[in-house]
């Protein structure tokens, strides 16, 4: 995953505005991508799925593969982060807590971001960060006024879940105060589908058990992050079915996002799935997803337009 060279120009890349659904704290600051990679889980996702990066930027040791992070286009400070946003057309980054357990460890993984860290990087880039809350199910009070706080302190706009990574699956009874307090706040839920790349479990991920929580909460606005893959058509199901669904393709290059949700994508999906990045590079990704072979409709919908009438923007 080291940079590419694009072969779209910057004048089409400026052409279509652009919204990133899923950055991450650690786009906008070294700080934090410094720490993700003091913890067992990042320090493993480094090995794993960024073993080549590492070879290629001749980064040896775990603990300091941010470098190879910032070697294959991740930005490290909010003011580069939006130098980049302007030069290639993207209107938000969207920057939620990351909160997730470590199995491991017992505690948060870490990296994340604080409400009040995520509020002063909102004030900083003039609104063009989104934030986004996290969400404790051990903690589910202390939890929910935090989030109510985020939305009417700092303007927060969804919440982004990794129920695997506390043993939870998505329809777990500890999760339905949340969906209750979105709905609340009339704020979408985001939730990770698929496999986590960190070693965290990623079978309560499955996207069929946001089935249960679709018809429990027909009014809840969701979002199934991360493609959902290896369970794909899974994934397509869910965003197809209810009316309340939707996806991001975040966390994977869109040239290297499964054929049947590019087709998806492009046809019945074009209205419910958002552009979104995990924090793997604007440019990049933005540019791959200006190669894929579908309409113009369908960029302008996926990139931007969906993304503004979704969450208010």
């Amino acid at each position: 995953m080291s940079e590419k060279k694009s072969a779209i120009s910057p004048e089409e890349m400026k052409q279509i505005k652009a919204v990133d659904t899923m950055c991450r704290p650690f786009y906008v600051s070294l700080e934090h991508l410094q720490a993700m990679f003091r913890s067992y889980e990042f320090q493993t996702m480094a090995a794993t799925t960024f073993g080549g990066v590492l070879k290629r930027a001749g980064v040896e040791r775990l603990e300091d593969a941010w470098k190879a992070m910032l070697a294959m286009g991740v930005k490290g400070s909010l003011k580069d982060a939006m130098a980049e946003m302007d030069e290639i057309g993207v209107e938000y980054i969207f920057v939620d807590q990351m909160v997730q357990w470590s199995q491991r460890d017992q505690k948060y993984v870490s990296g994340y971001a604080t409400i009040d860290e995520i509020g002063g990087w909102i004030k900083e880039s003039g609104g063009k960060v989104v934030g986004g809350a996290g969400y404790n199910p051990l903690k589910i009070e202390e939890s929910l006024k935090e989030i109510d706080r985020a939305v009417k302190e700092h303007g927060f706009k969804y919440v982004w879940i990794q129920t695997g990574s506390f043993g939870l699956t998505l329809n777990d009874k500890r999760y339905y105060p949340l969906y209750a307090k979105c709905l609340e706040l009339d704020i979408p839920v985001c939730m990770q589908t698929g496999q986590s790349a960190e070693p965290l479990p990623s079978d309560q991920l499955h996207p069929m058990l946001a089935d249960e929580v679709a018809i429990h909460f027909p009014s809840l606005v969701m979002v199934l992050t991360h493609t959902g893959w290896p369970w794909v058509s899974e994934w397509i199901s869910m965003i197809w079915r209810h009316p309340n669904v939707y996806g991001n393709i975040g966390a994977y290059m869109p040239s290297s996002l499964d054929p049947a949700l590019v087709r998806f994508m492009d046809g019945p999906g074009r209205k419910k799935v958002f552009w979104a990045t995990n924090g793997l590079g604007l440019s990049r990704c933005k540019s791959e997803l200006l190669e894929l072979p579908v309409k113009d409709a369908t960029k302008k919908a996926v990139l931007f337009e969906n993304a503004c009438r979704v969450f208010k923007l």
